[in-house]
């Protein structure tokens, strides 16, 4: 039998992996199952003698899985099938109270809270490794003067430790958003078939608290026979954000490789093959795996935008797509995550070939430096603009520098001195705030993410 891709151990960890896997999915269930029990029986609902004996028998020790997937291909209803394996195993005056006044989505969508929560706790942590080592590169490349590009085109001067540091605030911001979920997604419901708790009427609330206490979640405000699902395209939304981060970072660095560039160097293993035809070729392999899965993630939250408008309290069209979106979210980004980590860490960083590539435009990527001189001399701005086009146009054509073309234009000499030319294409001195700007992100982030 075929395997996709998604089912074998090409894609995620397995730690990350096992969250979604069948028998980690029912132990999950049968947890949620056992803390409602308790909970009932603590306010009342049920008898005390019955929640003890659902709470020790809602374990795989009680319900294999073997089981559940017999019995639901039999019934053809997971929860159904779940409820009937776990009454097998209980007391005849136990059984009445297995799963009361609940409905299916209560288990459901409480136990995929649970599954989130260990997957965003995984993440969490890969999050915090990415910060660290962001914040170690742009420390060490914090003065490195390096060409800033826009349009691919040379444009100015900055640090290329500002590169790593503009990363570093954007993964701080997903610190601090994936905290935000935890606190508003990952919830608790246990009010029955249409969101009222009606078998269970007054206390119903106070059993919903109870139950998400036990089990380390949020009670939900408000739902009909399922979580409101704004929640899980909220969460779904984070993970492709996050992957789209990712992404940048690969796109960028993927550039960076170019021949005709080659600032930096992905990791490369020993035996590993780039190309089959052109032994020479060491390919970026790695970012642009990670490019290729983030489109697959930023599709993601379309579906679930799609699960929100349910038809009345509740229909069954957001069920089937939920069981491949959600746990393959999670496991494409812990993919992109790990294998972003394993880039950053062992980097290659050829900083000669970063200071030698200031020189390529023969000094044209400092006239901005030179424009703010001409402006200073109290030339007007469009008339300075104006010059520096010209004497840019005659180094072309004359196939000279830009600093020697200004150094023999007859239009700049009134205004700059050749010493005062020189001074100007010092890239050292026109790194502008970056320095600063790196100090203060750093110092954001080690406040509010503790790296």
């Amino acid at each position: 039998m075929a395997i996709l891709p998604i089912d074998s151990e090409r894609y995620g960890s397995k730690n990350i992996r096992r969250i979604f896997d069948e028998v980690r999915r029912l132990e999950y269930q049968l947890r949620v199952e056992g803390a409602v029990a308790q909970a009932q029986g603590a306010h009342g609902i049920i008898p005390k003698s019955a929640a003890l004996e659902i709470k020790k028998k809602a374990v795989i020790r009680y319900v294999s899985i073997k089981d559940w997937k017999e019995e639901e291909s039999r019934v053809r209803h997971e929860t159904a099938a779940l409820v009937e394996v776990l009454s097998n195993s209980c007391s005849e005056s136990t059984k009445p109270w297995i799963h009361y006044s609940l409905t299916s989505n209560d288990i459901l969508d409480t136990s995929m809270s649970l599954q989130m929560q260990d997957a965003i706790e995984i993440i969490d942590g890969y999050i915090l490794t990415i910060l660290k080592v962001l914040k170690q590169k742009a420390k060490k490349y914090r003065t490195l003067p390096s060409v800033g590009r826009t349009h691919g085109q040379h444009a100015s001067v900055m640090t290329f430790g500002l590169k790593f540091a503009s990363w570093l605030a954007e993964f701080g911001r997903h610190s601090a958003r994936l905290e935000e979920v935890r606190s508003r997604v990952l919830v608790c419901k246990t009010l029955g078939v249409i969101g009222t708790g009606s078998v269970m009427g007054v206390n119903a609330l106070a059993v919903q608290k109870s139950t998400a206490k036990l089990l380390g979640l949020s009670p939900v405000l408000g739902a009909t026979q399922i979580v409101p699902r704004d929640l899980y395209a909220e969460v779904t939304f984070l993970v492709a954000l996050i992957g789209s981060s990712l992404d940048k970072i690969a796109v960028e660095l993927r550039n960076l490789q170019r021949t005709e560039i080659g600032e930096v160097e992905e990791p490369f293993e020993k035996g590993q093959i780039g190309s089959s035809a052109v032994p020479s070729k060491r390919n970026p392999a790695g970012c642009e795996r990670v490019s290729s899965l983030a489109r697959l993630l930023r599709a993601f939250p379309e579906i679930e935008l799609g699960n929100i408008p349910l038809w009345h309290e509740r229909d069954l069209s957001n069920s089937a797509n939920e069981r491949f979106v959600i746990p393959m979210a999670f496991i494409l980004l812990d993919e992109m995550l790990t294998s972003m980590i394993n880039i950053l860490k062992r980097l290659e960083v050829n900083e000669k070939v970063i200071q030698d590539n200031i020189n390529i435009s023969g000094g044209k990527i400092f006239s901005e430096f030179v424009l703010d001189r001409l402006i200073k001399k109290g030339v007007a701005r469009s008339k300075a603009h104006t010059l520096l086009r010209e004497v840019t146009w005659e180094s072309i054509n004359q196939k000279i520098s830009f600093d020697d073309a200004l150094r023999k234009s007859k239009n700049i000499k009134p205004f700059l001195k050749d010493s005062e030319i020189r001074a100007v294409l010092d890239p050292k001195k026109c790194l502008g705030a970056s320095t600063q700007i790196i100090d203060e992100i750093i110092h954001s982030v080690e406040k509010t993410c503790h790296v």
